[in-house]
């Protein structure tokens, strides 16, 4: 089978700083330029490229063999893809100046770097190294905390069409050492690059993380820098068994408020789409939206069912945020958002369908237990709850997002935790749910739904 005419391996593997490998060498804008130019010729249900590990030729890289032809190219820049495309995938004639023709010459190399990478893995195993792959796991908050300092401080922003250091930093209000010390990290990252002393924001820096991009992610990313400050007291919460950290979302400052929300809203608009479809919206005529945040899940299910109406319970420090989200939607004729604690207290009555999408994780396992006999009991008949969660396995051991949301909610909470699916299963059961169900979905988060059958 041949379904496609090229097949184009190109190797993208990461190796320690300092060891020569594609990647260092390049491969990534190669990789891009390599795309792009297939699509602007039209050429993508004729080439299919495919990234892999070494190709044992890592000096010379970036490296990639082209199928069914078995033509080796090492030494590609982004310059030359337009050429290799036009002569080899169009006009069928594979590069000479690139492609490597002496047999031996490469099976040569390549046993002479196989025999440099094992005498390197021998030496570390007889010194007892750490294994790079858990040295960089251990060492990777150092780029994370770049990121979101520069998140902080809104540097991409700055940067703007280019700016130099000096002019960035009086932007900013920083010094400017400590300021080109940040953009010179930044770059080694690839999120900026440096010509002539001006730095420019990388395309994907510019599209995600500066303003004014429609898709500047920063005021929902500014939680994720708000995390740090939880995540770097986890020693002292595993000792204290809670959190030592812990503000009731009433009392936190606004500004973490709306980064929170914004970090939410970007969050369920992604999945909301998925969700609808998997609960379904077409015989919900009202429905309970607890702890609905901005309401990304409500708007979506009005979408999808124009007799639908929605009821987003939550904080009233949220509410306005809520509010403006629903308004710009257009729906707010049929999305309603309703003040008060989801923790204690009557839901209502007479609903469709309850949902609860990343709630059950602040509580204990007594506080979810009531919150869903709540909810049973705001139920109509034949009514349903739905409970889109982070699901640990039985034994608790993953999924590995669901594990390490659970000490997100240990340094964050005072008792709440990811918790299993036999867990949700029995909470339903007790407070009179059947035909309970887990539904999966693509990505870190599933869905509990119970239905009341009487």
């Amino acid at each position: 089978m041949q379904p496609f005419r090229y097949h184009v391996f190109i190797c993208d593997q990461q190796k320690p700083e300092g060891v020569p490998s594609c990647l260092a060498r390049g491969a990534g804008p190669v990789i891009e330029a390599l795309r792009r130019e297939i699509a602007a010729r039209k050429l993508d249900d004729r080439v299919q490229i495919t990234t892999c590990g070494s190709l044992g030729l890592c000096e010379r890289g970036p490296n990639m063999v082209v199928y069914p032809e078995g033509v080796w190219y090492s030494g590609v820049t982004p310059a030359d893809v337009p050429e290799l495309v036009e002569r080899h995938f169009e006009n069928g004639e594979p590069l000479a100046r690139l492609a490597r023709t002496d047999t031996a010459e490469v099976r040569a190399e390549m046993a002479g770097n196989r025999e440099k990478r094992l005498a390197s893995l021998r030496a570390k195993e007889a010194a007892g190294a750490l294994p790079d792959d858990l040295d960089q796991r251990i060492r990777g908050f150092q780029e994370s905390r770049v990121i979101l300092t520069a998140l902080e401080l809104d540097v991409f922003t700055a940067i703007g069409d280019g700016a130099t250091a000096g002019e960035i930093a009086h932007k900013l209000g920083t010094d400017v050492r400590a300021t080109e010390m940040l953009l010179h990290a930044l770059a080694a990252l690839g999120l900026a690059v440096k010509r002539d002393g001006v730095f420019h924001n990388a395309p994907v820096a510019a599209r995600y993380l500066a303003a004014p991009s429609p898709d500047n992610a920063r005021p929902g990313l500014l939680h994720t820098a708000n995390l740090w400050k939880t995540w770097s007291t986890l020693t002292d919460a595993v000792r204290a068994g809670t959190s030592v950290f812990h503000d009731e979302m009433v009392e936190r400052p606004s500004d973490w408020t709306n980064s929170f929300i914004a970090a939410m809203h970007r969050n369920a608009s992604e999945r909301a789409g998925l969700v609808v479809r998997a609960v379904g919206a077409a015989h919900v005529r009202r429905m309970l939206d607890v702890g609905g945040g901005s309401g990304a899940y409500s708007i979506a299910f009005a979408k999808a069912n124009p007799e639908l109406q929605a009821y987003i319970l939550d904080l009233a420090t949220v509410a306005p945020l809520a509010t403006r989200y629903i308004e710009q939607a257009g729906v707010a004729d049929r999305v309603h958002v309703r003040t008060g604690d989801m923790r204690s207290g009557h839901l209502g009555e007479g609903y469709d369908l309850v949902f609860a999408s990343a709630v059950c994780h602040m509580f204990d396992p007594e506080e979810n237990a009531s919150l869903i006999q709540r909810s049973f009991e705001a139920l109509a008949p034949g009514g349903r709850l739905a409970i889109q969660e982070f699901i640990l396995e039985p034994d608790k051991t993953g999924p590995r997002m669901a594990a390490l949301f659970s000490l997100n909610m240990l340094v964050g909470t005072r008792a709440g935790a990811s918790y299993s699916e036999p867990e949700y299963g029995e909470w339903m059961r007790a407070a009179g749910f059947g035909e309970i169900q887990r539904i999966a979905l693509p990505g870190p988060t599933g869905i509990m739904i119970g239905t009341r059958l009487r």
